[in-house]
């Protein structure tokens, strides 16, 4: 199953230029570097905000005052050179010439590729640059606006080149002041959507493509309206994504996406999508709704990108301090589907550095975390093999903490795994069922691959009653059983 490490690709190469004394982009990056990116248990690199930055984007982003003061409680001390603009303005889709222009990207993706590692890369869809080559070039592939428009509401609206554009957004939020619409009902953008994805696809093995969700039918019509003009017959991934696998049928498409659009984009060709959901629950919900949410198809659940930070989320480290981030990274590293992890996550990082920046502050490593993370990204591919199933825990008639923990096992011909997570802050008891018709008449020494204490169990107990656990707040074990 995919397991992806995702890496600020500009201030990562920042850091090594700093460690080095010398210069360092994507085609100078030592072996020893690329040896530490290998990590076990890690099978993908999404080296995030590799293409082109806008200038444009730049100068906007410069005069933004809110922005600026963000940037700046984000990282003391910071300077006008500090702020690169935003990956997700793209100019144009090639490589930067500061992080090593596209020999550097090869000879990363080389690098990766010797040590049995793919690398994936951004695509947006939605919105380009105010000085991307198509607002010249191609206009009808972009939201039109008129002069009426840009004096009603200036904030949505931008004059490039005599023609009037629309500023990217969603539906939810105010535009964006660094970008400019593309239109998903053109069938001109649809074919340079294709070339685009067919290009990059050339260059990784893989897409994660950036707030998909807004590019269907429904919601782009929600959101633009007339302005949109008549909507295709066909969907736009729909469209897409096909045409694109004609060209690069392994190519790995990952969805950015929100408002449980996960399913339909899904069945729109991407291979994973984003479980926000997921995310959401383990911050702010019990373990009922977590167990809930888990009840979902195995073909749903093995479409998912299960993850606990990103560059857009805060750092798990903050949200989910000590032991309680620890149980959510064993319940999100064995359960089916894609894992990402976030860089900096393993060390407990608690600064999440905004997307414009081009270095962040420094931190100092949590020992203890990186180890556990250490024993997590070890244990975990072997676990996740053959059949998942959710258990349900139960307990006495006059208790409910049984109801706290979150309990799954995973079923393959040469090996048996169970979790257990208590998703709570007080302790819990359980007895768990386990699916294995075999345990009687012997003794079981089952091995917590977190910790390498065993414990030994008779297996008429284990098939009578279920094995019993009792785990202290945010506790957890993963148990290989033989």
């Amino acid at each position: 199953m995919t397991v992806i490490h995702e890496i600020n690709t500009l201030v990562w190469l920042t850091e090594l230029s700093e460690r080095y004394g010398r210069r360092v982009t994507l085609g100078e990056v030592p072996g020893e570097v690329w040896d530490g990116i290998a990590l076990p248990g890690i099978d993908t690199v999404w080296l995030m905000g590799v293409w082109e930055r806008s200038p444009a984007g730049l100068r906007i982003a410069l005069r933004d005052d809110a922005l600026v003061a963000s940037l700046r409680a984000a990282l003391p001390g910071l300077t006008e050179a500090d702020i690169a603009g935003s990956p997700y303005c793209v100019r144009n889709y090639v490589v930067d010439e500061s992080l090593g222009g596209p020999d550097g990207l090869a000879a990363a993706r080389a690098q990766l590729a010797s040590r049995g590692m793919r690398l994936i890369l951004d695509h947006v869809p939605n919105h380009v640059a105010p000085d991307h080559p198509w607002l010249t070039t191609h206009p009808a592939r972009l939201i039109r606006g008129t002069a009426d428009d840009l004096s009603r509401a200036p904030q949505a609206y931008v004059e490039v080149g005599g023609r009037i554009y629309a500023r990217g957004r969603d539906p939810y939020f105010p535009p964006w002041p660094d970008v400019v619409q593309l239109n998903a009902f053109s069938d001109d953008l649809r074919r340079a959507t294709v070339d685009t994805l067919v290009s990059i696809g050339e260059q990784a093995d893989g897409v994660r493509c950036d707030m998909a969700m807004l590019m269907m039918n429904d919601v782009f019509a929600k959101t633009w309206g007339e302005a949109a003009g008549p909507a295709p017959a066909e969907d736009f991934w729909p469209y897409v994504v096909p045409r694109v696998r004609a060209r690069h049928p392994d190519l790995l498409l990952v969805a950015e996406v929100y408002w449980d659009r996960e399913h339909a984009l899904q069945q729109q060709g991407f291979d994973h999508c984003y479980d926000k959901r997921l995310y959401d629950r383990l911050l702010h919900e019990d373990a009922d709704a977590v167990r809930a949410h888990l009840r979902a198809g195995p073909t749903h659940q093995r479409g998912l990108v299960r993850f606990l930070e990103n560059h857009d989320e805060p750092r798990a480290a903050a949200t989910l301090p000590g032991e309680r981030g620890r149980a959510a990274a064993l319940t999100v590293a064995t359960l089916p589907g894609a894992t990402l992890w976030h860089e900096g996550q393993f060390e407990g990082r608690r600064v999440r550095p905004p997307v414009f920046l081009s270095r962040r502050p420094a931190e100092p490593a949590d020992e203890t975390l990186r180890d556990f993370y250490g024993r997590l990204l070890r244990a975990a591919p072997a676990v996740r093999r053959g059949e998942w199933r959710l258990s349900t825990p139960t307990g006495r008639p006059d208790g409910d903490s049984h109801s706290a923990l979150l309990s799954w096992t995973w079923t393959h011909p040469d090996a048996r795994h169970l979790v257990v997570v208590n998703h709570s802050d007080r302790p819990a008891q359980a007895r768990l069922a386990l699916p294995w018709d075999d345990l009687r008449g012997r003794t079981l020494r089952l091995t917590d691959l977190l910790t390498s204490r065993t414990y030994d169990r008779e297996g008429d107990e284990l098939a009578d009653r279920g094995l019993f656990v009792d785990l202290g707040p945010w506790a957890g074990h993963l148990f290989r059983v033989p």
